[in-house]
Protein backbone atom coordinates (compact mmCIF):
# COMPACT_ATOMS: atom_id res chain seq x y z
CA UNK A 1 0.00 0.00 0.00
CA UNK A 2 2.14 2.70 -1.34
CA UNK A 3 1.83 6.11 1.02
CA UNK A 4 1.30 9.04 -1.18
CA UNK A 5 1.78 12.19 1.56
CA UNK A 6 2.11 12.47 4.97
CA UNK A 7 0.83 15.66 6.29
CA UNK A 8 -0.45 17.35 10.19
CA UNK A 9 -0.34 13.38 11.00
CA UNK A 10 -2.33 11.75 8.23
CA UNK A 11 -1.08 9.47 6.09
CA UNK A 12 -2.68 9.42 2.72
CA UNK A 13 -2.20 6.12 0.56
CA UNK A 14 -4.09 3.33 -1.80
CA UNK A 15 -4.00 -0.35 -1.70
CA UNK A 16 -2.39 -1.71 -4.63
CA UNK A 17 -4.89 -4.49 -4.99
CA UNK A 18 -8.12 -1.70 -5.82
CA UNK A 19 -7.26 -1.05 -9.31
CA UNK A 20 -10.48 -1.90 -10.46
CA UNK A 21 -11.97 0.63 -8.99
CA UNK A 22 -12.31 4.64 -9.74
CA UNK A 23 -9.26 6.79 -8.28
CA UNK A 24 -9.43 7.35 -4.78
CA UNK A 25 -7.73 7.71 -1.93
CA UNK A 26 -7.45 6.42 1.64
CA UNK A 27 -6.63 8.47 4.89
CA UNK A 28 -5.75 7.09 8.91
CA UNK A 29 -4.51 8.93 11.78
CA UNK A 30 -4.53 7.22 14.89
CA UNK A 31 -7.48 4.93 15.20
CA UNK A 32 -8.95 7.02 12.62
CA UNK A 33 -9.26 5.81 8.66
CA UNK A 34 -11.26 7.10 5.73
CA UNK A 35 -11.73 7.12 1.79
CA UNK A 36 -12.34 10.26 -0.57
CA UNK A 37 -12.82 9.50 -4.34
CA UNK A 38 -11.11 11.72 -6.47
CA UNK A 39 -13.32 12.50 -9.43
CA UNK A 40 -15.07 14.70 -8.03
CA UNK A 41 -13.83 14.50 -4.69
CA UNK A 42 -16.24 12.97 -2.69
CA UNK A 43 -15.96 11.57 0.93
CA UNK A 44 -17.08 8.00 0.75
CA UNK A 45 -16.78 7.40 5.17
CA UNK A 46 -14.82 8.49 7.36
CA UNK A 47 -14.47 6.48 10.89
CA UNK A 48 -12.98 7.62 14.25
CA UNK A 49 -12.17 11.55 13.30
CA UNK A 50 -12.86 14.67 15.12
CA UNK A 51 -14.70 17.23 13.00
CA UNK A 52 -11.92 19.33 12.91
CA UNK A 53 -9.44 16.03 11.65
CA UNK A 54 -12.24 15.72 8.83
CA UNK A 55 -12.24 19.15 7.77
CA UNK A 56 -8.44 18.86 7.50
CA UNK A 57 -8.48 15.71 5.55
CA UNK A 58 -11.25 17.28 3.39
CA UNK A 59 -8.99 20.29 2.65
CA UNK A 60 -5.97 18.30 2.07
CA UNK A 61 -7.77 15.91 -0.82
CA UNK A 62 -9.12 19.02 -2.47
CA UNK A 63 -5.60 20.40 -2.37
CA UNK A 64 -3.92 17.73 -3.79
CA UNK A 65 -6.70 16.21 -5.76
CA UNK A 66 -4.30 16.27 -8.68
CA UNK A 67 -1.38 15.10 -7.04
CA UNK A 68 -3.37 12.04 -5.57
CA UNK A 69 -5.24 11.49 -9.37
CA UNK A 70 -1.59 11.41 -10.89
CA UNK A 71 -0.06 9.06 -8.06
CA UNK A 72 -2.95 6.54 -8.90
CA UNK A 73 -2.84 6.58 -12.67
CA UNK A 74 1.36 6.12 -12.64
CA UNK A 75 0.60 3.31 -10.04
CA UNK A 76 -1.58 1.99 -11.67
CA UNK A 77 -0.79 2.19 -15.53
Amino acid sequence: MPTILRILGFRFFFYSNESAEPPHIHVEKGDGNGKYWLDPVEKDYMHNFTKKEEKQVEEIVFENQSFFKTKWHEFFS
